[in-house]
């Protein structure tokens, strides 16, 4: 394991771990109380709060000045899937990397402050690239689960850890992909990879935050002789699996109760193994008291679920109505709504994007259809696919529509289910051939994004060719952000369903967007990378193989509105503080600095496609391992060219890349990569381009602040 600690430079290196002067400032202990009352200002949790809303309740960046959002910074990351969740805290964030590593950054400017990087054996490589959903925070610690199942505590300041406890071996094939949840002083955490045949099983696990020892273990596979045991039938006990929980769970203060999304059973069809009867606690959320791990209810939504069309999903708590309900929608695209304190069922709602099972809305029984058990070795043809209606890109709950904003995905497939080996270490989900197809009715579209309200009205739909590839994110400024497969980050009006503003990235917007805010300026933070679970990658090549993206590149970009918009705390803002004449007598460029708005949006826009095409590669990719060209997206950039000319810029740009090919762009290209990367370090944009040949002999200052 190594920790790299940077605030402001490197300094001495011992062994593997890097060391620098810590982080100077006084770190205020983060409490039970903070995570179920953050500040407004803050993203504590995977969800931000512990009823798993995805909502935050800034109001700077709103419905009528989104339009002026702008990138202010990104910073690049180690390869692998993407599918993480930045958390912030009092002006830090932390962000899960794939691999298991954390990196912990200035939140209102990209530097680095400490990196967290987790080693791996050689015959373990593989999992330097897996996905880790999130990261938590309590006292002055970050908690990160493992994809070798341990769980790490690392010092907040620092990123030195302070303990490390296995969990379960993970030559057993166990892991973690998703991050803890924080309750009264326990790490609370859900294994996967629970496929194989052995007599250890998956189960949710409580340690102590303070030192890592374990206070419970509460297995989710029912054993022999306890209650739900007859839903296995005779299946043996070895040959019980499945019951992973690849999703972070959520907690009622109140009733003091976790509720936790279980996995499906496996192999995934009913018929390899063996089951006819529930075989709990497979499909459900289970509420479990956080003192002892006791389960205290679960809610089962398909008994016997046979297509890997799991509802372990996040867990939303909203009040309706004067009943605390739970609110969860799974792979088949029903919303379920159920009694939080009781376990009972309330209501059901089914989107009607799939053909598998026969829902009652009232008495929430599910039964499937004619014909479509699956049988072993056949082929089948259903919807959705795999992948699910809706998977592990949680929907947002918003409190002003009472409404749910949800990523959805229109798939069918044909597949075969087969058996599994029944021997000790055997096992596995027992899938054969698979073929993704288009949902009929969706006309070509792959993605569709849905408010719906808790009743389950539709208020309103927006479909495209892309697959919607993040979480949503709402906000108290009116706003519901999603990003999507094609590279857009979108951002809809709650009520209207009206798309306010949308820019293009790098690669595909992965993950789970946040929102929050230091020294009075809302930030909106959205992770960009490639590869997903779930078929997240796979599925938009097969079925949108028009659309084309970067096969390489993770990271995270965080847009604001300019500092004048976002301090003055306007919806508009007048005339730009720095607005001069754009060009001086003769035409040439005045000698000025880069805040007089030298280039335009569009043209910075048109750069950044450039970029992507030509440079990304090499710039992000490389530094993300920390070789090859330097990243020009980081704090870096402006390290090394403040207070040089954009003229020399330009020049250094021209003559060096692509590095493969210098020279070989247009002048006008060249000039448009310029003004992307003054733009992406918060240099504001103006209203007349810059023409390369006024970039050639420019006496422009580069500066980081006017």
């Amino acid at each position: 394991m190594r920790a790299i600690l940077r605030w402001g430079l490197i300094a001495s290196i011992f062994a593997s771990t890097c060391f620098a002067v810590a982080q100077t400032r006084e770190f205020k202990p983060v409490t039970d109380e903070t995570l179920k009352n953050p500040s407004p200002n803050d993203w504590p949790s995977w969800r931000r709060t512990l009823s798993a809303w995805g909502y935050s309740p800034l109001t700077q960046i709103n419905r009528t000045n989104v339009k002026k959002l702008q990138m202010v910074w990104g910073w690049s990351m180690r390869p692998g899937m993407q599918e993480g969740t930045p958390i912030v805290y009092d002006g830090v964030m932390y962000m899960s990397t794939p691999g298991s590593g954390v990196d912990a950054l200035d939140a209102a400017s990209g530097e680095l402050i400490w990196q967290y990087t987790r080693d791996f054996p050689p015959d373990q490589a593989r999992r330097r690239t897996q996905a880790m959903r999130g990261i938590s925070i309590y006292d002055d610690k970050i908690y990160i689960n493992t994809i070798d199942a341990h769980v790490v505590a690392l010092d907040a300041r620092t990123g030195s850890i302070v303990w490390d406890t296995q969990v379960a071996d993970t030559k057993q094939g166990f892991y973690y992909g998703a991050g803890p949840l924080i309750v009264k002083g326990k790490v609370i955490s859900g294994l996967e990879g629970c496929d194989r045949f052995f007599e250890n099983k998956c189960a949710l696990t409580a340690l102590d935050a303070k030192t890592g020892k374990e206070i419970w273990r509460t297995i989710t596979i029912a054993k022999p002789n306890e209650p739900g045991d007859k839903t296995w039938g005779d299946v043996q006990y070895l040959f019980r699996a499945g019951t992973d929980m690849w999703i972070t769970g959520s907690y009622d203060a109140d009733l003091n109760l976790i509720y936790w999304p279980v996995d499906q059973a496996k192999p995934w069809a009913s018929a390899a193994r063996g089951t006819e009867g529930e075989a709990l606690y497979s499909d459900s959320t289970i509420a479990v008291d956080p003192d002892t791990g006791k389960i205290v209810w679960y809610r089962q939504y398909v008994p016997n679920e046979t297509h890997d069309m799991d509802d372990s999903f996040e867990n939303i708590l909203v009040d309706v109505g004067g009943r605390k309900s739970l609110f969860e929608m799974g792979k088949l695209g029903i919303l379920w709504e159920t009694d939080r304190k009781t376990g009972k069922h309330v209501h059901a709602t089914d989107l009607g994007y799939q053909n598998l099972v026969n829902v009652d809305p009232e008495t929430g029984k599910a039964e499937y259809r004619p014909g479509m058990i699956p049988k072993l070795n056949q082929e089948i043809d259903f919807c959705p696919s795999f992948g699910g209606v809706k998977s592990w890109r949680a929907m947002s709950y918003h409190p002003e529509t009472h409404a749910f904003y949800i990523p959805i995905e229109l798939t069918c497939q044909k597949t075969i289910f087969t058996d599994v080996k029944k021997t000790e270490g055997g096992g596995g989900v027992g899938q054969g051939m698979r073929e993704n197809t288009e949902y009929p009715p969706s006309d070509g579209n792959l993605g569709e994004f849905m408010a719906l309200d808790t009743s389950g009205k539709i208020l309103w739909k927006h479909r495209q060719r892309s697959a919607f590839n993040t979480a949503a994110l709402t906000t108290a400024g009116g706003l519901a952000f999603v990003g999507d497969w094609n590279r857009y980050i979108n951002a809809y009006d709650v009520k209207t369903g009206e798309l306010l503003w949308q820019t293009r990235t790098l690669t595909s917007a992965q993950g789970f967007p946040i929102s929050y805010s230091v020294r009075g300026r809302q930030y909106i933070a959205v992770p960009i990378g490639v590869d997903a679970l779930s078929w997240g990658s796979t599925i938009p090549a097969a079925l949108t193989p028009d659309l084309k993206r970067p096969n390489t590149g993770n990271g995270i970009v965080v847009f604001a509105l300019p500092e004048t918009a976002a301090n003055a705390g306007k919806t508009d803002t007048s005339s730009p503080p720095y607005a001069k004449s754009e060009t001086a007598a003769g035409g040439g460029i005045s000698n000025r600095n880069v805040f007089d708005r030298i280039f335009t949006e569009a043209q910075a826009s048109r750069g950044q496609d450039v970029f992507t095409k030509n440079c990304a590669s090499c710039h992000e990719q490389g530094a993300s391992r920390g070789e090859g060209a330097p990243s020009l997206l980081g704090g870096g950039f402006m390290a090394q060219w403040s207070n040089h000319s954009v003229s020399e810029l330009y020049t250094r740009i021209r003559t060096t890349m692509p590095q493969d090919k210098p020279g070989t762009l247009s002048g006008q290209e060249y000039t448009d990569v310029l003004s992307f990367l003054l733009r992406v370090h918060d240099i504001p944009s103006g209203t007349q381009e810059l023409k390369s040949e006024d970039a050639a002999k420019s006496t422009v200052k580069i500066v980081d602040r006017p």
